[in-house]
């Protein structure tokens, strides 16, 4: 069942950094990363607001550090990587940010978590599959720029998983609430520095609202697991959206595979099937 969420969380996440991406061709990704996360924040407020009515209202601990850690990395990791994005080839921009899954599984090995032998295989046969989706353009036959944004994406993205599954372990709604507060801060902090919310208009809200939720979707989903299980494990499936990702990009732009990324891909799967059995 956790494995089911995890894998859940990483096909909504694909979904909703395809959109992510396609929206930062014409809008800045600073821009589409602030609102989204803003207009996530704000459902997290009501729901908050009504758990406080019930008697539920927030008890200050641990997971307000990690909160914090998580918002941080994980707003700066969506800015790197809608901006990679929409100026490079999402087949091969999305397997390279998903690589930050080694952070959270090393961290979680560090931290006293013991997969089993076939869990290793499986994490391995999957990573290497997310390489190999990445495609020759690693080899330097494209433009560094999006390459190296991927990168800094995938440092985010890892640190925002385990700081989030480490929260998620004292309290996952408010740990999520807290991440959706710090990006609130910084973005709302930047735009009024700016006095600019970088053209967004009122027709854009409804379409960075369905990315945000996914988004917001998607995190619960891979912190139930996670918190509920071996993060190192959870990551690994949960960072397999690069398959989501390319999919759509192949069906809705045209993207081509070719033959090494799509080895890499069913690598991916295989190495999900693995992890899951």
């Amino acid at each position: 069942m956790l494995s089911l969420l995890a894998l859940a969380s990483s096909a909504v996440w694909g979904t909703a950094d395809f959109f992510g991406g396609l929206v930062s061709k014409r809008l800045p990704a600073v821009a589409v990363v602030g609102v989204t996360q803003a207009l996530a924040f704000v459902g997290l407020c009501l729901v908050v607001a009504v758990r406080t009515v019930q008697g539920a209202p927030p008890q200050w601990g641990p997971w307000v550090g990690w909160s914090v850690l998580a918002g941080v990395s994980g707003a700066c990791g969506l800015v790197a990587f809608y901006t990679a994005l929409a100026s490079g080839t999402m087949g091969v921009v999305a397997p390279i940010a998903s690589m930050g899954v080694v952070v959270p599984v090393a961290l979680g090995v560090a931290s006293g978590e013991a997969p089993s032998p076939w869990v290793w295989l499986g994490i391995v046969v999957a990573v290497v599959g997310i390489v190999l989706a990445s495609g020759p353009e690693l080899s330097g036959e494209v433009s560094a720029r999006p390459v190296l944004l991927a990168g800094l994406a995938a440092l985010g993205f890892g640190l925002a998983l385990f700081a989030l599954d480490r929260g998620a372990r004292d309290s996952l709604l408010h740990t999520v609430w807290g991440m959706r507060g710090t990006s609130f801060v910084l973005f709302g902090s930047l735009a009024l520095v700016r006095r600019s919310v970088g053209g967004v208009s009122p027709r854009d809200l409804l379409s960075l609202a369905l990315i945000g939720s996914a988004d917001l979707v998607a995190n619960v989903l891979f912190a139930t697991a996670s918190s509920r299980g071996q993060v190192s494990i959870a990551a690994v499936l949960g960072s397999l959206y690069p398959v989501a990702t390319i999919l759509l990009a192949r069906v809705v732009l045209g993207e081509r595979l070719r033959p090494v990324q799509q080895v890499g891909v069913v690598c991916a799967l295989a190495g999900a099937a693995v992890i899951s059995l």
